[in-house]
């Protein structure tokens, strides 16, 4: 499930969320579901309740919200529902946007990852490059190996 959270995006303008889609389906995952959010605690935590409670849903994948502005929500929505956070993944993001693309402002991003009620959760910010980033470098190519982790001890 894909969920894009702004305050201005629309299905014609959010290039993130397309482009979340673009990658996941050619590297061949299904999209169960898509929905923009404001970037509102309740409405996110919401969203994923959405896709917890929806049994074709094994990953929640989030984008936007992930910075340090009053508005920008998604890092305590995401966090307060997991179960278990894969620290890694915020590190590793924020490796990467330093090292090949923003420099010292990766600080400013805070991606989270994790477990909520036997899915993935996966925030990232919203911009197309952390996006294409993310899933290239990290999500996509271990979303199967975090499935199978989930999925082993049920």
């Amino acid at each position: 499930m894909i969920i894009t959270v702004s305050d201005t995006r629309t299905p014609e303008t959010d290039k993130s969320g397309s482009l979340t889609r673009e990658l996941l389906e050619a590297s061949g995952f299904q999209i169960a579901g898509y929905m923009i959010v404001k970037d509102e605690y309740e409405q996110i935590q919401s969203a994923i309740r959405e896709g917890i409670s929806t049994p074709a849903v094994e990953a929640i994948l989030l984008n936007g919200g992930t910075g340090i502005a009053k508005r920008d929500t998604s890092y305590e929505a995401v966090r307060d529902m997991l179960d278990k956070e894969m620290h890694g993944f915020g590190e590793i993001f924020r490796y990467l946007s330093f090292a090949e693309d923003i420099g010292t402002a990766a600080i400013l991003s805070r991606a989270i990852g994790g477990v909520c009620q036997d899915k993935a959760v996966f925030s990232m910010p919203g911009s197309s490059g952390a996006v294409k980033l993310a899933l290239n470098r990290i999500i996509i190519p271990e979303l199967r190996h975090v499935m199978r982790e989930i999925y082993k001890d049920l």
